[in-house]
């Protein structure tokens, strides 16, 4: 190379791709300057896909083995995306055997990354109109016109539903051209604003306009209209602000003697770029509260233990105070300059969180979810890079936030299962990402629950974590008093009605009596689990799936829970043709309809996933029942999860047996974390709650321990257990899923594979091939493999093996087309 020859500039892009490896493309010369790493840019791949890619590395080598394509764009002036992310998204693919450009699709909200639309616009050497048909030739004309239309836009203007038909025509007689377009999906939200033209910011100015008006009524109006809001005459400093232009339409004021003042170049009309949130008070202060004594105790511990742990648990009973103590260490890290996250298990717990931290926070706090729009979410993630939010609280996902100098990480309810992640890869725990987050970023992890899991306990008590223990609840507020009520025996003495016993609609009733709230508990939704016919026992079935149809009365509808699949009603038996059928079972909108004929005169709302599904729905549920709108709520599992209402006194769970009964190994540890959680939410003020659990089994060992509170003695027991078994934490667990639409085909892969990894790794580690408890799911038959790794094991060494093992098997006939899924710390 000649001195002073410029070199090439090529950049490795992390694409949102499963590929195992970065792909480089060669930067135009103009744009040579300014790229650097954490670079939005928009990359041609194959020969019609159009990408969003990430700059991960900046260098001067070409590709050996393929020619290096142009970036068609760089999308951002100062990266959005940071080098320590990109890290992370390393480990994550490697820990959990997935790929980089997985992490990545799952890491960037879709509003940050281009899509391409087709459009279709006329060929402009196209002179043969006479050799279109009549709708062609109309089609043509349109296209020609508009400059080009969308695929959406052509099926309206042809009144047709797919118009890919006359597309074809069209460009089998070189009529039209297709091309792709790429549209940024984030938008900013743009507020249109009024002010006085600059001529006007001077008092005696001002004051002759008002003079010259005095004979405009209506714009009189206009001009004290903008005076009463924006004080001119006082602050000509303020008229650069502005007025929202619909305050004029909203104070009644006509719109035609605003646009005359405009025209009159007395107004002008600007944009500016406003939050899509709800911007707090300028006069905001923010509440205050004070530990108590045994919140201090846990609070000083907890920086104690943070100067030599790196991760502590706090172990407190529901209703203990919890939060008071994550406010006061998020408080103390902000006024330290760092950042702070703080993960929830579920959006639902989000809403009476947020609005909790927001008194105390303020502007310093985003919140992260998926319940919010694209839009929000890009701009909540832009707010992070430009440092407006020192402060976030999210769920899962907000791990891969662009975080610069974070100094504290709390994960409440750090044993919630929603934290793994079940599809699409990456397979991540949110939790365990969150360490190793912090460990890459020199931040503390608070980890609190009442009920830790298995591994996070053990871990404490190994010491390798810090632990504290809160075992009082805060203020006045006693443990709630626990009743089983044997429905076996109420069965036998006829003190049942439908799935309710008459002692849990007598408790009910009483609390209803007193002005009272309850909550019942069934981890169920829908109306039945399914339809059955009386006379041949035929129960219907999802035509995708291996499981019930569950029935949903409000829509008249039977659905599958797990693909989707709806369909009306049946009448008859699929089997028999008999008119004989009925609903079995009992979800929540069945126990809503119950109580209302039980309790006529309660007012019974329902929580679950069918009546939350919008942004403001859970809100607004949550509002009326703060109000005392709601007697009795009946809800699924996110009612478990940190709710805290003055009123509610009672809590049911309707079928305790179903919880517990589970064929897993960590289905008493689950069981005695949901019965627990749930039952926290009964008196969390001066009164005393209660608690009553309807179960065939009053006499197992799990409902003393749940009546005791007694975790350390269920921890005992079960360590006893899993040690004797292999299971976690003495042993880590990989799950290995095989789908594919034949049967006999994913039979065949799992044994081939079974007998593989078994004589590679052992037979005491791998287990199976065996079916799973729902065989076909969207039609795709599966069977699983699960191994267990002991103590020792080099775990790198091990994935990278059998990484190596799946690659050279999907390579064979008899793995062909056949999915194979790696769940590592399988939940």
């Amino acid at each position: 190379m000649e001195i002073g020859e410029e070199r090439t500039v090529f950049v490795d892009a992390l694409l949102p791709l499963p590929i195992p490896r970065y792909f480089t493309y060669r930067v135009p010369r103009e744009w040579a300057g300014f790229v650097q790493a954490g670079l939005r840019v928009v990359v041609p791949f194959g020969t019609k896909k159009v990408l969003t890619g990430v700059i991960v590395t900046v260098h001067h080598n070409p590709p050996k083995q393929y020619q290096a394509k142009y970036v068609l764009e760089i999308l951002d002036d100062a990266p959005l995306v940071t080098s320590s992310q990109i890290a992370l998204f390393q480990w994550v693919a490697d820990y959990y055997m997935c790929y980089p450009g997985e992490v990545f699709q799952v890491a960037l909200p879709a509003g940050l990354k281009i899509s391409s639309q087709s459009k279709v616009q006329a060929n402009p050497e196209f002179s043969s109109p006479e050799t279109l048909t009549e709708k062609e030739l109309a089609l043509y004309v349109e296209i020609r016109d508009k400059g080009a239309m969308s695929y959406d836009e052509l099926a309206k203007f042809a009144e047709v539903k797919s118009p890919y038909h006359l597309i074809k025509a069209l460009v089998g007689k070189d009529a039209v051209i297709i091309f792709d377009e790429l549209k940024d999906r984030y938008t900013p939200k743009v507020q249109r604003k009024v002010r006085l033209a600059s001529a006007f910011e001077d008092k005696l100015v001002v004051t002759d306009l008002i003079q010259s008006l005095e004979e405009k009524p209506k714009q009189m109006a206009i001009l004290l209209h903008y005076l009463q809001y924006i004080p001119v005459l006082r602050s000509p400093e303020m008229n650069q602000k502005g007025l929202a232009k619909n305050s004029f339409s909203q104070a009644g004021l006509s719109e035609s003697s605003l646009q005359t003042l405009v025209k009159n170049e007395v107004f002008e009309i600007f944009d500016v770029v406003v939050s899509r949130f709800d911007e707090t008070d300028e006069n905001f202060v923010p509440s205050s509260f004070t530990l108590n004594a045994p919140q201090e105790k846990a609070y000083q511990s907890i920086l104690s233990q943070f100067q030599e742990k790196d991760v502590v648990l706090l172990h407190g009973i529901t209703g203990s105070g919890k939060t008071e103590i994550y406010i006061k260490l998020i408080q103390e890290a902000l006024a330290n300059g760092d950042q702070v996250l703080y993960l929830l298990p579920e959006i639902a717990l989000t809403t009476q969180i947020v609005v909790r931290l927001k008194r105390i926070f303020g502007e310093q706090v985003g919140i992260y979810h998926s319940k919010f729009s694209d839009n929000e979410r890009v701009e909540v993630w832009k707010s992070i890079v430009e440092g407006k939010y020192p402060f976030v609280v999210g769920v899962r996902s907000s791990v891969f936030l662009p975080f610069k100098n974070l100094g504290l990480i709390i994960i409440d309810e750090e044993h919630e299962t929603s934290f793994k992640q079940a599809d699409p890869a990456p397979r991540y725990h949110a939790r365990d990402v969150a360490i190793v987050l912090a460990h890459q970023q020199k931040a503390k992890v608070l980890l609190g629950s009442a009920t830790p899991s298995m591994e996070t306990y053990y871990q404490a008590k190994q010491d390798k974590y810090g632990l504290v223990v809160l075992k009082e609840r805060f203020g006045a507020a006693q443990l709630p008093e626990m009743h089983l009520i044997d429905t076996k025996y109420a069965n036998r003495i006829k003190q049942m009605k439908g799935g309710f016993s008459v002692d849990l609609i007598e408790v009910l009733a009483e609390n209803l009596k007193q002005g009272k709230q309850s909550l019942l508990f069934q981890n169920r939704r829908g109306y039945s689990p399914y339809l059955q016919c009386q006379d041949c026992d035929w129960i219907a079935t999802c035509h995708q799936c291996d499981v019930s149809l569950t029935y949903h009365a409000r829509e008249q509808e039977l659905r599958c829970h797990y693909c989707g699949h709806h369909e009306s009603l049946l009448h008859r038996c699929g089997a028999c043709g008999s008119a004989q059928l009925k609903t079995m079972g009992y979800g929540t909108e069945k126990l809503e309809e119950e109580l209302q004929l039980h309790l006529p005169d309660a007012r019974v709302a329902r929580m679950d996933l069918d009546t939350t599904r919008s942004k403001t729905a859970f809100t607004s549920l949550i509002t009326e029942i703060q109000k005392g709108q709601v007697d009795i709520l009946v809800g699924t599992q996110m009612v478990a999860k940190g709710l805290d209402f003055d009123g509610l006194s009672l809590v049911a769970i309707f079928d305790a047996d179903k919880i517990i009964n589970f064929p897993d190994f960590r289905a008493h540890e689950r069981g005695f974390q949901l019965i627990t959680q749930v039952a926290g939410r009964a008196g969390r003020r001066e009164v005393q709650g209660q608690v009553f659990i309807q179960t065939n089994q009053p006499t197992h060992r799990l409902f003393t321990y749940i009546q005791e509170g007694n975790y350390e003695q269920l921890y005992a027991d079960e360590m006893i257990e899993r040690e004797g078994y292999h299971y976690p934490p003495f042993t880590r667990l990989i799950k290995l899923v095989m789908r594919h639409f034949e049967a006999r085909n994913v039979e065949t892969a799992a044994k081939d594979l079974g007998q593989l990894l078994k004589a590679k790794f052992g037979n005491g580690r791998v287990l199976g091939p065996e079916k799973p408890l729902i065989e076909r799911i969207r039609n795709q038959y599966a069977m699983e493999i699960l191994i267990k790794l002991e103590k020792g094991v080099a775990l790198a060494a091990f994935k990278k093996q059998l990484r190596e093992e799946l690659d050279t098997l999907s390579t064979k006939p008899a793995f062909k087309g056949v999915q194979i899924i790696v769940d590592v710390d399988c939940n």
